[in-house]
This record gives structure tokens, sequence and C-alpha cells, in this order.
């Protein structure tokens, strides 16, 4: 039978190549030169062990390929080091700050994140939830409110810290980290007003949180502004489509409020495509502060929300929860920011 040589700094093992088996932890606590509970501490609760000790067993970890089992770890500890994350589509540039925050301080403390995505449909949301339930995950973090009731409840039975993200509610499934997405609609109709624009339009996703902004952007005007809704998720091309319906309904439109900058990066085009000055003759307004807004032409005024502190909160309130601690504030509001761009700056109302 053949051998294989296995090396550290300062240590060689020889081992048995019937190395198709997975290595063990006793594997790796004889490459270190450690006992198999210095190696298990080093691994499972690395502040209590020394730097040195550390450091050779992250080594012998690395020479032998050791992978831990988290599901047997799990069942001793009644811990996975694994949180769930629903989000209602991957495509949307909007939720990434917040998952790739959430992604970040998870880490920081040993936790992995594994991700279900919607569609922007109660009953895939319904169906993700009951698989990351049973596989008894440390903590769900969900995008917007959980939509289903049968969810809600099989939620608040399992007894699972869940921190609902990007929506408020004063009544979670337990703990909630957002703003008030009507707030958000009223706040830029307002806006509008201000600059003296009368014939508004909207251009909305079909999800229930740009319908909610919509809902607040309608009210300031009487509730009676043309609407054009698209499927969720925003393109660019349902953007353009979006406001071809607006021009139809009403050609002398002077400003289109857009549920997302996506949107509204689509209206920018087909205004350009029919020669609309952007924003003399038609002003746009879009959500969520995505990246490119700022430096398309002209850039797009919108609304910002803190999407890397909805991330960086959730993972905190989960990991507090683990830890046995009382939460204070389950309910948090972050609010948001209107940012004027040119897409809107020194429009006026036409005559």
């Amino acid at each position: 039978m053949s051998e294989v040589n296995i090396s550290i700094p300062g240590k060689t093992l020889i081992l048995p190549a019937v190395s198709l088996k997975p290595a063990t932890l006793h594997d790796v606590a004889q490459v270190a030169g450690v006992s198999l509970i210095t190696a298990s501490r080093a691994l499972s609760n690395p502040g209590i062990v020394s730097a040195k000790t550390r450091e050779k067993v992250r080594q012998a970890v690395e020479a032998t390929g050791y992978i831990p089992n988290m599901l047997a770890g799990g069942l001793k500890s009644k811990r996975s080091l694994m949180v769930a994350g629903v989000v209602p589509a991957l495509s949307v540039s909007q939720f990434l700050p917040t998952v790739q925050a959430l992604t970040a301080t998870l880490a920081s403390e040993g936790y992995q994140l594994i991700l279900g995505e919607t569609a922007y449909d109660p009953e895939r949301e319904e169906s993700v939830l009951n698989t990351m339930i049973g596989r008894q995950p440390d903590g769900i973090v969900v995008t917007g409110l959980v939509q289903s009731q049968r969810a809600r409840d099989r939620l608040r039975r399992s007894g699972l810290p869940v921190v609902e993200t990007w929506e408020l509610s004063d009544r979670p499934v337990d703990m909630v980290i957002g703003f008030s997405h009507i707030k958000v609609g009223s706040a830029v109709g307002g806006y509008f007003l201000s600059k003296g624009w009368k014939r508004v339009g909207i251009a909305s996703g079909s999800d229930h949180r740009a319908l909610l902004r919509s809902e607040g952007f309608a009210a300031v005007f009487g509730g009676q502004v043309p609407m054009a809704v698209v499927p969720a998720p925003s393109s660019l091309a349902l953007g353009r489509k979006a406001l071809a319906e607006l021009l139809e309904k009403d050609p002398k439109i002077e400003a289109v409020c857009c549920s997302s900058d996506t949107l509204a990066s689509g209206v920018l085009a087909e205004a350009q495509a029919r020669g609309l000055r952007v924003p003399d003759d038609l002003a746009v307004c879009g959500f969520g502060n995505a990246d490119f807004g700022a430096y398309v032409v002209p850039s797009i005024t919108t609304v910002h929300v803190d999407g890397p502190e909805i991330g960086r909160l959730a993972a905190q309130l989960i990991i507090d929860r683990c830890r046995g601690k009382t939460i204070d504030q389950p309910i948090i509001d972050l609010g948001f920011r209107l940012i004027e761009r040119e897409s809107t700056a020194g429009g006026a109302a036409r005559g």
C-alpha cells in the first residue's frame, strides 16, 4: 500500500494512502502535535487557545484537508453556525449591500449565511421558509415582512430568532429593521409638489413594497395619478415600457416617480429616445440609491436607505439572541433620505 507524506513546518507525518476517507479531527491533532481536546478547542473556541497552538492547528487543517462535521457539532452544541437569509431576487441591486454586510458581520463571529430566493412569490417564500426551518439554522433574516400567515405562525412556533428587514411593522414575527414605504412615497410626492409639478405619473414594480410607496405618493396628489405597473424585479427594458405607457395616458406628463433606480434608468432611456430633455421636459426620481445612479447622465435623483446598516444590525441581533442576550429594541426604524441629482434638479413645471 502506498503512503502519503503530509508536512507542516518542523513536522512530517506519514499516513497510509487509504485516503479516500475524509480526514478526522484525530488526524489534525496528530499532525499538529497536540491532544485531541486541544485541537477541538482550537477550532470550536479559539479564544481559549494560544496563538501559537491555533496556528499549528490551522496548518494541520490545511495539510490534512479536514472539514469539521457541522451537523455532529450542531447536535452537541445545539448551534449550527448557519444563518438563513431570504431575498426576493439576487438580481436586485438595492439588496446586495445588505446581504454583503450581513455575510461579513456573521462571518466575523464564525457564522455562515445561506440564501433562498422567493422571486416575489408568497407561496415560494413559504416553501423556502419551511425548508429553512427544517434545517434548524441559528436564525433567519427575511427581506421584507413575511407574507404568509402560516409561515409567520410556524416561525414563531420554531423559537428561532427571526429578523424581518427593509420594512416596518408594529407586530413583527420577532424583530424588524426597516422604514415606512408609505412615508417614502409621501416624501417624494411632497418633493414633486415643492417643484411645482402637477401632471405626474408612477412607474412601479408589482411587489407590495413598491406598491406601498406608490400609494404614499399618489395620496399626496389626491389618489388620482396615472400609473404603469410592471412585473418585479425591475429592469431597464421595463422602465422604457412603463414610460411609454404613461405617455399614452398623459402625453404632457411632467415628472415620474419610479419604484427603483433600475426602472428610473429605463425611463431616462425612453425619454432620451423620444427626444425629451431631463429634467426640463420630464423629471425622474428613483429609489434605492444604486451605485450607477450617481454616474449615469443625467444622474438620478433617488431615495437612500442604509442597506449595509440593515445587514449589520440584523446580523448583530441574531448573534445577540444566540448568546442569550435580551433585545431591548426589537423594532428599529432606520428612516431614509432623498438625494437630489440632475434628473430633477432645476426642473420646473411647464406652461
